[in-house]
């Protein structure tokens, strides 16, 4: 059997137990200050944490930037040079980024056999057509088989990605709600119920006032799009609101058969976009 790395951006926020278990390398996307200043989108829970606070107290937020082309390149001569015969890269919606444009091209510039997926995903759902790619590995697929495995997959639906945005004053300092919006929002307590639709877009799907309300809303869109009594396979994110993906966990528990379940934190990039105090998960159906 060929040797086989998987490649996932930073975006993935995948559990860090889980990058050495599946065999992993992470692609950083960046963070880039006003100020000019740039740092990479890491899974290191220090980091993580201490950009959650940064980011609530900035008086303007950041912008975020894909990995270039040569640091792709980099990466897999660097794989290349580990021993690996083949490399598997799943990207973050290209929706939402530029990124798989990215690895694609640099895909062209190796030896190395590079496949590259549009995963149509982001955040927490990433990981989870990793850890399939490991599980079709074990089956005897090589990295070609897996990435068309995966492609449909993407294409029937298995993966989803649910959550909620609590951080109305994060939205208006971004730009994408105005001030008046803002002001409101924060007042009544609003929570925004977002998803990734099958085309790889950011959806608002809903509004509800309190976290609980904010939590019933996120069931409900799961119950919409995947059928009660199902089972699944979870890994529960948040960025500094842990108590609410257990609460969350909880009601999933009520309505769905759960194979299994991990809790993670969403990363810089992630953050970045849709400020501290969101929750949420990504849901795999299996058959």
């Amino acid at each position: 059997m060929p040797k086989m790395k998987i490649v996932l951006d930073s975006t993935c926020d995948i559990p860090r137990e889980w990058i050495k278990n599946l065999d992993v390398a992470i692609a950083p996307l960046h963070v880039v200050w006003p100020n000019g200043n740039q740092e990479d989108d890491t899974r290191d829970l220090e980091q993580i944490q201490d950009f959650y606070k940064r980011v609530s107290s900035a008086k303007e937020l950041p912008k975020s930037s894909q990995p270039s082309v040569g640091e792709f390149v980099s990466l897999y001569k660097e794989i290349e040079k580990d021993g690996y015969d083949e490399i598997l890269v799943i990207c973050i919606s290209t929706k939402l980024s530029g990124t798989y444009d990215s690895a694609l091209s640099a895909a062209q510039q190796v030896k190395i056999p590079v496949f590259v997926i549009d995963s149509k995903l982001a955040s927490a759902a990433m990981p989870l057509p990793a850890r399939r790619a490991r599980e079709l590995e074990k089956e005897g697929l090589n990295a070609q088989k897996i990435a068309q495995a995966l492609d449909q997959d993407v294409k029937s639906g298995r993966y989803k990605a649910i959550f909620y945005v609590s951080n109305f004053d994060f939205l208006v300092k971004g730009g994408r709600v105005s001030r008046m919006q803002g002001f409101f929002g924060s007042l009544l307590n609003i929570h925004v119920g977002l998803w990734i639709d099958p085309e790889g877009k950011l959806v608002p799907f809903e509004k509800a006032r309190g976290t609980k309300r904010a939590q019933e809303m996120l069931i409900n869109k799961a119950l919409s799009l995947v059928p009660k009594g199902s089972k699944i396979r979870l890994l529960m994110v948040d960025a500094d609101a842990r108590e609410s993906t257990k609460v969350l966990l909880g009601m999933l528990k009520q309505h769905y058969q759960i194979l299994d379940v991990n809790f993670t934190e969403m990363g810089k990039v992630i953050t970045t976009h849709v400020g501290p105090g969101t929750a949420g998960f990504g849901l795999e159906v299996v058959e």
